[in-house]
């Protein structure tokens, strides 16, 4: 997508600091990170949301979740905890339309989401 502002980070357009890359995803470091550690994973292929998914994409969410435990690990988020996150749609805070998985962890957080 022409406008998609994680396309131009993947395509090198926009500079972010690259924590993994390969065939199938890139992950870069939150512009706006919410903890400590702040991570994006993203597909390398344009895909807007959860809600485009299929049942052909199951491998690529099982690397996405890979990925983002590696850089856990890495960040030594292991014994203290981290937390996986996709948002979808408005309503839940998807502000990027790139499907995308936050990586956060560094400090405690809430266990409960506000209503």
């Amino acid at each position: 997508m022409d406008n998609c502002i994680f396309c131009k980070i993947i395509n090198g357009q926009v500079q972010a600091e690259f924590l993994h890359q390969d065939d199938e995803v890139t992950a870069f470091f939150d512009a706006r990170p919410i903890t400590p550690i702040h991570v994006l994973v993203v597909p390398n292929k344009h895909i807007a949301s959860v809600n485009q998914l299929d049942t052909s994409n199951e491998g690529l969410l099982g690397h996405m979740i890979m990925v983002a435990r590696a850089l856990a690990f890495h960040f030594h988020l292991k014994e203290s905890g981290y937390r996986l996150v996709i948002n979808t749609g408005p309503d839940a805070g998807q502000s990027v339309y790139h499907l995308h998985l936050h990586l956060i962890g560094g400090e405690p957080m809430p266990f409960s989401v506000k209503k």
